[in-house]
């Protein structure tokens, strides 16, 4: 049996792939970063590595050379987003069996194994359905703390249990609960995802319970509330903490009796929904101060996850940074291929106040401006040049941070509360609300 090392900083895929020539009749494993990738080349040896080109440390020619200077009958195939030809006859120079690029499709990695391992090529079969690759993708990083965050959501997953997600704006909150519901038994059911914060006060209770024709001016027709359009799936609560107090209240009520009252019906209409919501705000302090319901917060609150700001998982920055890079190449229609070492500096001591979203935003940007192979500092917006935050200013409590982020962002903005919203990569409304809730509205 074949023993292969495939290495790629996107875990879905490795698992994919890793399973795919599993059933294959492949022995295979998995490492995420190039220094995961050297760990386990001590360890045992491999018959053939599969590498992406650019991995969030170093890239597959370091770990090319590195393999073929300790095992040189060990054989390497290199997967990169950008196939040209002089990164082609590069690793071709350095022992590389061959290259081959992104999307890889199954079949075709299959083949080119086979080739490399010198093995008979498998009888021509019925084409099986290719894995298919979809728009949700969550990437895990490689930080002890994304490995707990990851394996929370593997054991909440298949449960029914209600999930608080708590964490800052940009912390990817949605990507985490789609994940769980991708590993539950209601997978194949919908994903209905509701921004709470988004809904006028006087159509809130219509938006999540439905309402009949004529209930009130402008029901023209029967409308089915969100929880009965994720019947038999997930209904995500995004920013819960901005529900109206008496929302809360029929919340409670229809979570506990499972069937909601449309507006000016009077039948309730069951249904069948795994609840998973969503916060920026302290829920414990909202509970204290007396704007969310005690009750309602525990109902909501049967396992939580952190959701971890960007700033505390330093390892993964990089990780992030080239993902967003693929998808930037691809929307754009570039070729960048990473970014410099002053960049990566950079980017490793920002304080990344709108976490993923700030910096898929930046690398989006920066991937447009590039002229060359190399994202350089001048691609970057300035103040991601300024001084970075020492390390003791990132203690304290959440509630702290924040305040003092709004305010600097104020001041930057010269009270513009449109373009500090835009700065700390949030909405309007959510900056009033916070300004409301720490008391900053004079400012």
């Amino acid at each position: 049996m074949a023993k292969i090392l495939v290495v790629d900083d996107d875990t879905t895929f490795c698992i994919m792939l890793k399973n795919w020539l599993g059933k294959r009749g492949f022995e295979v494993e998995n490492a995420f970063s190039y220094k995961e990738a050297v760990k386990k080349l001590d360890k045992e040896t491999f018959d053939l590595v599969l590498t992406d080109l650019r991995l969030p440390d170093k890239d597959g020619i370091d770990l090319l050379r590195l393999i073929k200077e300790k095992t040189p009958e060990t054989q390497v195939l290199l997967m990169t987003g950008y196939a040209d030809i002089q990164t082609a006859v590069t690793a071709m120079k350095l022992g590389a069996f061959d290259y081959v690029a992104k999307p890889v499709i199954p079949d075709e990695i299959l083949k080119k194994l086979q080739e490399a391992l010198k093995l008979e090529t498998e009888p021509a079969k019925p084409v099986q359905a290719k894995v298919k690759t979809t728009a949700f993708a969550y990437i895990k990083g490689v930080s002890e703390s994304a490995d707990q965050q990851y394996e929370y959501i593997r054991l909440v997953g298949p449960t029914m249990m209600t999930v608080l997600i708590n964490g800052e704006s940009g912390t990817g909150k949605e990507y985490i609960a789609r994940l769980i519901h991708l590993t539950s038994a209601r997978k194949d059911g919908p994903f209905v995802a509701v921004d709470c914060g988004a809904i006028p006060r006087d159509i809130a209770t219509s938006e999540l319970f439905g309402h009949v024709k004529g209930a009130f001016t402008g029901a023209a027709c029967d409308k089915q509330g969100y929880f009965v359009t994720a019947s038999g799936g997930t209904i995500f609560l995004d920013e819960i903490g901005n529900l109206p107090y008496d929302v809360q209240v029929q919340l409670l009520r229809a979570l506990e009796e499972r069937k909601v009252h449309p507006v000016g019906s009077s039948v309730d209409v069951p249904f069948d929904v795994r609840i998973i919501s969503a916060t920026n705000e302290n829920l414990k302090e909202a509970v204290a101060e007396g704007r969310f319901r005690e009750d309602l917060y525990h109902r909501l609150n049967e396992f939580s996850i952190q959701a971890l700001p960007l700033r505390e998982r330093k390892e993964d920055i990089m990780v992030f940074a080239n993902h967003f890079l693929d998808k930037a190449n691809e929307e754009l229609g570039k070729q960048v291929a990473g970014f410099d070492d002053e960049v990566m500096r950079i980017f490793n001591t920002y304080a990344w106040p709108g976490n993923l979203r700030e910096l898929r935003n930046i690398v989006k940007r920066a991937t447009l401006l590039c002229q060359g192979k190399l994202i350089t500092k001048i691609c970057l917006p300035p103040e991601l040049s300024q001084k970075p935050v020492e390390p003791e200013k990132t203690m304290g409590t959440r509630r702290e941070m924040e305040i003092e982020l709004i305010k600097e962002a104020l001041q930057k903005c010269r009270n513009n509360k449109s373009e500090a919203a835009r700065m700390l990569q949030i909405d309007r409304k959510t900056l009033y609300n916070k300004l409301k809730n720490y008391g900053l509205e004079d400012l």
